[in-house]
């Protein structure tokens, strides 16, 4: 049967249940919580009373940032690894951070704008954090570190939560967490920064203990409408708890707006599921969405010696623990395998035992016993752990050899890989430059030729209305005794043909045309008299 020790911790805070799992059978062997002050005896205290000193440990991460990257779902594996890799050093750039003090990770899932994309979940953790969550379980078997956004899932049985598809995981620790589930598969976690911390440490200040702070919150009730009555328990501390709520659910409440699709439930766990009648406040606040606390799926029922409440109180660590049995989403784990993980688990000795029952750092490495009737001399104890020391070492060398030779091949079919894949990609690119450039040759012609007709057309449309507003202009300006024969238009020119009894009326009209703009560069031809009529032709060109 596989167990695991789950340890969900936070500022002044442990919560820890270790859970069993033999096939489908999925059993809590033990669970609470210890307030601390000093986080390394804290974490032996649980270790001790879960007596947990062989069992694997999963632990969660601490300051995760979460990002969002878009990715077209025909590149192969390794291209959209190297995408999104230059995705978060880009926003790294942007931000004045390093991208190499980061540890990162990210989850997959369809796109629901674009069905040829995928959505990256990207998580990055600093590496100096994963360190120091690390080095608290350094004696101890740590498994797992990862982010209880993504391992909250762990705690619901989809293909048996009756047709609800999207949901909505209110997770309110210290901090915040709304992990939103589409059609069964987590989509986006939006982190807020309210939560216990601001109310446990309101009520902490007036009572000096966070366990009291904490038993105040398991006891409190908050006030619900029910029709139109007030229900409201008389509770000092409520001012230190409701602030916070109310910022939560407004902001939750957003969240399930903004959703691209309809949340048909909504789940609420984390500390401040312990406070009464959250659920019903959620409900008010949010409506048309079904709200409840969360229960783990595989807790059908209990007996009558525990109360439901106590289990949902540490639903964080039961998650996290799960999720270091193999549970939920894979690829999420921070704890990097060391040389001493891939050992095999056989490999280790143990001489006579351990009275106390602790591990011993170097019998834990090998479950190999023997059993020795009479008393070792010290020379005899002296060889054999030479003896130990020596094929200690060997193994170690030779594992570590095996493995690096299997890194260095790696190293070098990726190699290989990325040079094909770069000349193919300068080949591509020389192809898309000459392409592009045609089509910017095309694109100059086109636009050349549309400017021409452009012009075109305009001259056309002011030759259309030149001829009517020469009339008019001419009617206005043209003497008494003055008759026009015939206008006519050639390439812009206007020849006019003008007839009076008087040659300065004729003189006049020529001049008036000029000076009044209505024609430029005018001229005429010498007049003729035909029986008293003078007779003129003038010429001149459009303005």
């Amino acid at each position: 049967m596989a167990s695991c020790l789950g340890l969900y911790i936070e500022e002044n805070i442990i919560k820890y249940a270790k859970v069993s799992k033999d096939n489908e059978v999925i059993k809590i062997d033990s669970f609470g919580i210890k307030f601390y002050d000093k986080l390394n005896e804290a974490i032996e205290q649980v270790i001790e009373e879960t007596y947990s000193y062989k069992t694997p440990i999963s632990i969660n991460t601490s300051n995760e940032s979460y990002n969002y990257f878009y990715v077209f779902n025909l590149l192969n594996k390794k291209d959209m690894h190297s995408y999104i890799k230059t995705e978060f050093e880009s926003l790294c750039y942007e931000k004045e951070l390093n991208a190499d003090t980061f540890e990162t990770r990210y989850v997959l899932v369809n796109d629901l704008d674009d069905k040829e994309k995928v959505k990256a979940i990207h998580i990055s953790v600093g590496k100096a954090e994963i360190a120091r969550r690390a080095e608290l379980l350094n004696k101890y078997k740590l498994t797992s570190i990862s982010p209880i956004s993504l391992g909250i899932s762990n705690l619901i049985e989809f293909s048996k939560n009756e047709g609800v598809d999207n949901i909505a995981i209110v997770n309110i620790e210290d901090k915040t967490t709304v992990t939103t589930v589409i059609e069964q598969n987590i989509y986006d976690i939006v982190t807020i920064d309210e939560g216990t911390r601001e109310i446990l440490r309101k009520i902490n200040e007036k009572e000096n203990s966070y366990a009291k702070a904490y038993e105040i919150c398991k006891n409190s009730t908050i006030y619900t409408t029910q029709g139109k009555e007030l229900q409201y328990e008389e509770n000092v501390y409520l001012d230190d708890i409701m602030p916070t709520l109310y910022n939560i659910v407004g902001q939750v409440k957003k969240i399930l707006n903004d959703s691209l699709k309809k949340i048909d439930k909504v789940y609420i766990t984390g500390t401040a599921s312990v406070i009464n009648n959250i659920d019903i406040y959620f409900q008010e606040y949010l409506e048309d969405v079904k709200c409840e606390i969360l229960k783990p799926y595989f807790l059908r029922s209990v007996g009558t010696e525990i109360n439901m409440k106590d289990y949902i109180e540490v639903n964080s660590a039961i998650a996290l623990a799960l999720q270091g049995l193999g549970s939920g989403l894979t690829g999420i784990n921070f704890k990097k395998e060391s040389i001493t993980d891939k050992l095999p688990e056989w490999l280790t000795i143990e001489i006579g035992g351990s009275k106390s029952g602790k591990p011993n750092p170097i019998m834990d490495k090998l479950n190999l016993r023997m059993d020795f009737h009479d008393e070792l001399t010290q020379t005899e104890k002296g060889l054999i752990k030479s003896a130990i020391g020596v094929l200690s070492l060997i193994i170690i060398y030779g594992v570590f050899a095996v493995i690096l030779n299997g890194q260095i091949n790696d190293k070098i079919a990726e190699a290989q890989n990325n040079d094909k894949r770069v000349a193919t990609q300068v080949v591509a690119m020389a192809e898309d430059i000459s392409n592009m450039q045609e089509k910017v040759e095309q694109y100059k012609k086109l636009e050349e030729n549309l400017q021409n007709k452009k012009n075109e057309q305009a001259e056309d449309k002011r030759l259309k209305f030149a001829i009517p507003t020469l009339l008019n202009q001419v009617m206005k300006i043209i003497p008494k005794k003055v008759q026009i024969t015939s206008i006519t238009e050639s390439a812009e020119t206007i020849t006019i043909e003008a007839q009076s009894n008087e040659y300065d009326q004729l003189g006049l009209f020529k001049a008036k045309l000029e000076q009044d703009g209505i024609l430029a560069n005018v001229v005429s031809n010498e007049s003729t008299k035909d029986s008293g009529v003078v007779k003129v032709t003038i010429k001149g060109e459009l303005p």
